[in-house]
């Protein structure tokens, strides 16, 4: 139960953050595609909104706050059943942080970037085993269209730490 009451306050901090940023310029975004724990594919699924940029000093790189709600489906995988952390759980997520890239609105290169977010997640599997987790993508976004790698792992502080990595293909418009 302690569980579902954090995920729900990250939930709600998340929407919070994105309704106080409604003002700036915003991108939602749907994303969905594969992911993969060692070679065992599932399904995931995010909803991903990123905020006005700013720049960082006087660089030409910009961040942008960026906060996903996000799905990736269980596995039912017979070599970890009986473990205590076993495959089969769906996973729900909450995470923020920041989304980075360089240039101007019209360089051809400014559409790629780099996202690195906190997570709190509601499952316990082999991949992903502990309540906090770290979100890094990397990926290039269009008006409407967007593509990223995805990586989620605890980053070592708890094991099992297999992580998930994830192939996704966004649809968006601006706000």
């Amino acid at each position: 139960m302690r569980l579902n009451k954090v995920f729900l306050s990250a939930l709600a901090l998340a929407m919070a953050g994105a309704a106080s940023a409604a003002s700036a310029a915003t991108h939602l975004e749907v994303q969905g595609g594969r992911s993969y724990m060692d070679s065992h594919g599932t399904n995931a699924a995010f909803v991903e909104a990123t905020f006005d940029a700013h720049p960082i000093g006087s660089t030409r790189f910009t961040w942008a706050p960026d906060v996903s709600v996000g799905w990736i489906g269980g596995r039912d995988l017979a070599r970890y059943r009986g473990n205590r952390y076993e495959t089969g759980d769906d996973v729900w997520l909450v995470a923020g942080g920041a989304r980075l890239r360089y240039g101007s609105e019209g360089d051809w290169y400014h559409g790629f970037f780099y996202s690195l977010q906190g997570a709190v997640q509601t499952g316990r599997t082999m991949a992903l085993s502990s309540v906090g987790e770290f979100v890094n993508t990397v990926g290039w976004q269009g008006k409407y269209l967007s593509f990223q790698i995805r990586h989620i792992s605890n980053g070592g502080t708890h094991g099992p730490n297999r992580g998930e990595t994830m192939a996704l293909v966004g649809v968006g418009f601006d706000l």
